[in-house]
C-alpha cells in the first residue's frame, strides 16, 4: 500500500476575472444609465479546469480504473518520492507491499514481486516494466533498471502478478508501468538540484503546456555520484518527452521519446564477512578488470486513443535501439534493436440492465541482439573475440477479459491470455562449438474473479490466475544438450484481499499462493560460469499488507487545514519454498526475506512544513543457497527526513538514510550450496544525508 501522505493539489489553469458589466453593457437598463457614471460591480472568478488526455489518463482516473482489477494494485503519485533522493525503484516503490527492491551501486536495483526473479541478481527478470504502456524490458523478456529516471514521471501503476493482464504482461510477478506527465498537468517550467553524500549530484529541469489541441512536455536530468563502495562511481543523463494532437473531441494521438547515456561502475559480490566488516570494499576481480555496464539507448513510440460511444481503442507502437557495453568475466558488447505493436478496445455499455466491460487486446514485440563478447583484458579493454551471435526473439501475447456486475455492488470477472514466444539464436563464429538453436513456447493463462464493492470506499477481492514466461537468453544454453532444453515457468495463484479509502485510513491487504511449476533457477558459479536449471514443484505465499493512518490531527493548526501526523506503513511477508524437491526437499527458496518492514511516521503543517522518521527492518537473516546453510544477517535502518514548501513556486527538503551507520547486507546471489568464501553478498550504503531544491512555475 503506498498511501502518500495528503498534498496540496496540482495548480490549475490560471483563475479569470469575468466583469459583469460586460454583460450589464448590452442590457436595456444599462443603455439607459448615464455613461459618465461609473458602475462598480462585483467582480466574478471562474476557476478553468485544463483538459485532460486521452492517451494518458490523470491519477484519478487510473485508479479508479486500476481498482476494476480483481486483486492487489497500485496507483504510486510523485508525491511518494519526489521530496527524497529519488534515485532508484525503491524511492518510487519502497512502500508498496509484496514489492521486494534493493539498490545494489549507483542506480541499479534488484527486484522482486513476489518471488519473482529471486535467483537473479543482475540485470531484470520475472516483472515487465512499462514507460507510458510501452516496454522497457527487451523482446526476450531481461532487462535494465537505469534507464527509469523517478524525477520523470506523475505516478506509477503496480500490477502484482497475473493482474498485469491489461498490458499483456505474462509474468509471475506482474507489471509495473510509469506514466509520464502531459502538457495538460506538468508546470510551464519546473527544476531542481540535489546534492548529498558519497558524492550525489543531480540537475533536473522540465517544462510542459498545451491549448486544449496541442499539448507537450520535456524532461532532462543529469546525475553524478561518486558511490558508497570502491569502484562504483557512475554518471548518467536523460531526456524524455511527449507531444499530444487532440484532432477531435474522442481521437488523440501521443508520440514519445527517451533517450539515455549511462555510465556505471560495478564494485560486485564479495563473501559476508567483507560485506559486513568491510562494506565500501569493492571485489578485487572487478577492480582488476574495471568491471562496467555502459548504456546508450533511445525510444520512440506512439500511442492514439480513439472513444466511439462506450468504446475505447487504444493502437500503438515502439522501436528501441540500445547499446550496452559492459566490461565483466569478459567483455560484452551487444546492440539490442526491439520493435512492436499493440492494440485494445475497452466495450462498456449495459447488458440486460446489468453493467459489462470487454478488454480485447493484442500485444506483438520483437527484436534481436547483435552479440559479441570477447577477452576482457587487465584494465576492461577489448581482447580477442570469443563468440559472436545473432539472437532474435517474438513475443505475441493476445488476451481478453469481461467484467459483468451481477448486482451493483458486485462483479464478476474472467480473462484469458494466449501467449507464444520464439527464441533463436544464430551463431556467426566458425569456431566450434555451435551454439546456434531455436526454441518455441505456447501457453494459456485463464483468470477468474470477484470485486464486491462494501461501500465507496471498500472493497473486497479474490482471484484465480495461471502465468507463464518463456525463458530469456540468459536462461538459455544452446550448447550443452543436457542443460539446453529449459521449460516455460509456469504458475496458478489464489489471492484474496481488500482495499479501502476513508477520510483518515487508506489500506490494500492482500493473501496469496502460488503453485509454480519448472521455476527457474540461476546460480552464479563464480568466474563467469553460470547454470540456469528448471526446479520441479515450489510454493510461492505471502501476506501484503499496507496502511496509511492519520491517527492525530489539530496538533498546533485547527479547522478544515488542520495539521496532522501520519502513519504509512508496508509489510511483506514471504513464504516461498521447494515442495518435495528431489535434491532440495522443502527445503525454503534463497534470496527473499520472510519478513519485510518498512514504516514512516510523518508530521505535516499546513504552512507546509512536514517532518519525521522511518525505518526499514528485516528482523530475520535469509538464506542465499538452496542447501540453506548461509544466511545474511537480520538489520534495521533508521532515516528522516523533512521538508518546506515555501510556496508553490518553491520547495526544499531533507533525507536522512541509515542514520545509525548500520552494516547490512541489501543484496545477494544465489547458489545451490554456499560456504563461507562464496561471493554472493551486495553490502548496503552507510550514513547519508541528501538534500534537494524545487522551484516551479
Amino acid at each position: 500500500m503506498t498511501s502518500a501522505v495528503p498534498d496540496a493539489p496540482r495548480n490549475r489553469a490560471p483563475s479569470v476575472a469575468v466583469l459583469a458589466a460586460i454583460m450589464a453593457g448590452i442590457s436595456p437598463s444599462a443603455a439607459a444609465q448615464d455613461s459618465a457614471t461609473p458602475i462598480t460591480l462585483p467582480e466574478i472568478t471562474v476557476t478553468g479546469e485544463r483538459p485532460e488526455s486521452l492517451t494518458v489518463p490523470a491519477a484519478g482516473a487510473a485508479r479508479r480504473a486500476i481498482e476494476r482489477t480483481p486483486g492487489a494494485v497500485e496507483v504510486v503519485p510523485d508525491t511518494v518520492w519526489r521530496d527524497t533522493q529519488a534515485s532508484t525503484l525503491k524511492d518510487v516503490l519502497g512502500y508498496t507491499p509484496g514489492v521486494f527492491v534493493q539498490p545494489k551501486w549507483g542506480e541499479d536495483s534488484r527486484l522482486s514481486i513476489r518471488g519473482s526473479g529471486l535467483s537473479r541478481n543482475f540485470h531484470l527478470r520475472g516483472v515487465q516494466l512499462y514507460q507510458d504502456g510501452v516496454p522497457v524490458n527487451n523482446a526476450d523478456g531481461g532487462g535494465d533498471f537505469q534507464e527509469i529516471d523517478p524525477t520523470a514521471f506523475r505516478y506509477t501503476e503496480v500490477y502484482k502478478g497475473a493482474n498485469g493482464l491489461r498490458y499483456g504482461a505474462n509474468a509471475l510477478g506482474g507489471a509495473i508501468n510509469f506514466v509520464s506527465p502531459t502538457g495538460y498537468d506538468a508546470d510551464l517550467l519546473q527544476g531542481r538540484a540535489d546534492i548529498g553524500s558519497f558524492g550525489f549530484r543531480r540537475a533536473q529541469a522540465s517544462s510542459g503546456g498545451g491549448d486544449g489541441v496541442f499539448d507537450g512536455f520535456i524532461t532532462g536530468s543529469w546525475t553524478a555520484q561518486d558511490g558508497f563502495r570502491d569502484h562504483s562511481a557512475g554518471e548518467s543523463l536523460r531526456a524524455s518527452g511527449n507531444a499530444g494532437w487532440r484532432f477531435g473531441p474522442d481521437a488523440e494521438t501521443r508520440f514519445y521519446f527517451n533517450l539515455a547515456d549511462i555510465e556505471q561502475e560495478i564494485p560486485g559480490s564479495v563473501t559476508r564477512s567483507a560485506a559486513l566488516m568491510s562494506p565500501k570494499a569493492a571485489a578485487a576481480s572487478n577492480l582488476a578488470q574495471d568491471y562496467q555496464r555502459n548504456i546508450t539507448s533511445g525510444r520512440i513510440a506512439n500511442k492514439t486513443t480513439l472513444r466511439f460511444d462506450g468504446t475505447t481503442l487504444d493502437l500503438g507502437g515502439f522501436a528501441v535501439n540500445k547499446h550496452l557495453v559492459h566490461p565483466i568475466f569478459q567483455y560484452l558488447d551487444y546492440d539490442y534493436y526491439d520493435f512492436g505493436g499493440f492494440g485494445r478496445l475497452t466495450d462498456a455499455r449495459s447488458i440486460a440492465g446489468y453493467a459489462n466491460r470487454l478488454t480485447l487486446g493484442l500485444n506483438v514485440t520483437g527484436g534481436w541482439i547483435d552479440n559479441t563478447q570477447s577477452v576482457n583484458l587487465p584494465g576492461g579493454s577489448k581482447g580477442a573475440l570469443l563468440s559472436q551471435s545473432t539472437d532474435r526473439s517474438t513475443t505475441a501475447v493476445a488476451y481478453a477479459e469481461n467484467s459483468f456486475d451481477i448486482r451493483s455492488d458486485l462483479s464478476l470477472i474472467a480473462g484469458a491470455q494466449f501467449v507464444h514466444a520464439v527464441r533463436e539464436r544464430e551463431d556467426e563464429l566458425a569456431a566450434a562449438p555451435d551454439t546456434s538453436g531455436k526454441r518455441t513456447y505456447d501457453f494459456f493463462n485463464p483468470k477468474g474473479g470477484v470485486i464486491w464493492r462494501i461501500d465507496p470506499g471498500w472493497q473486497v477481492f479474490a482471484n484465480v490466475s495461471r502465468s507463464g514466461e518463456a525463458p530469456t537468453f540468459g536462461e538459455l544454453n544452446f550448447t550443452n544438450a543436457a542443460l539446453s532444453d529449459t521449460k516455460a515457468q509456469r504458475a496458478t495463484t489464489f489471492e484474496i484481499g481488500t482495499r479501502g479509502e476513508k477520510p483518515d485510513l487508506t489500506w490494500d491487504i492482500a493473501l496469496y499462493r502460488a503453485h509454480l511449476r519448472n521455476e527457474f533457477q540461476f546460480f552464479d558459479l563464480g568466474g563467469g560460469n553460470f547454470q540456469v536449471t528448471n526446479a520441479d514443484d515450489t510454493i510461492h505465499q505471502g501476506i501484503e499488507a499496507g496502511f496509511g493512518w492519520a491517527f492525530w490531527k489539530e496538533i498546533l493548526a485547527k479547522g478544515s487545514a488542520a495539521d496532522r501526523l501520519w502513519l504509512n506503513a508496508a509489510y511483506t511477508f514471504s513464504d516461498f519454498r521447494f515442495d518435495g524437491d528431489a535434491a532440495w526437499g522443502d527445503n525454503v527458496l534463497p534470496g527473499a526475506p520472510r519478513h519485510y518492514l518498512r514504516a514512516e511516521l510523518l508530521y505535516r503543517h499546513p504552512i507546509g512544513i512536514f517532518a519525521g522518521p522511518n525505518v526499514e527492518w528485516v528482523p530475520e537473516a535469509y538464506y542465499v543457497d538452496n542447501a540453506n546453510t548461509v544466511e545474511t544477517r537480520p538489520y534495521a535502518l533508521l532515516g528522516f527526513r523533512a521538508g518546506y514548501a515555501v510556496n508553490r513556486n518553491v520547495s526544499l527538503f531533507v533525507d536522512g538514510r541509515n542514520l545509525t551507520g548500520e552494516k547490512y547486507i541489501a543484496s545477494t546471489s544465489v547458489v545451490a550450496a554456499a560456504n563461507a568464501g562464496s561471493a554472493v553478498f551486495e553490502p548496503g550504503s552507510g550514513r547519508a544525508v541528501y538534500g534537494g531544491l524545487r522551484l516551479s512555475w
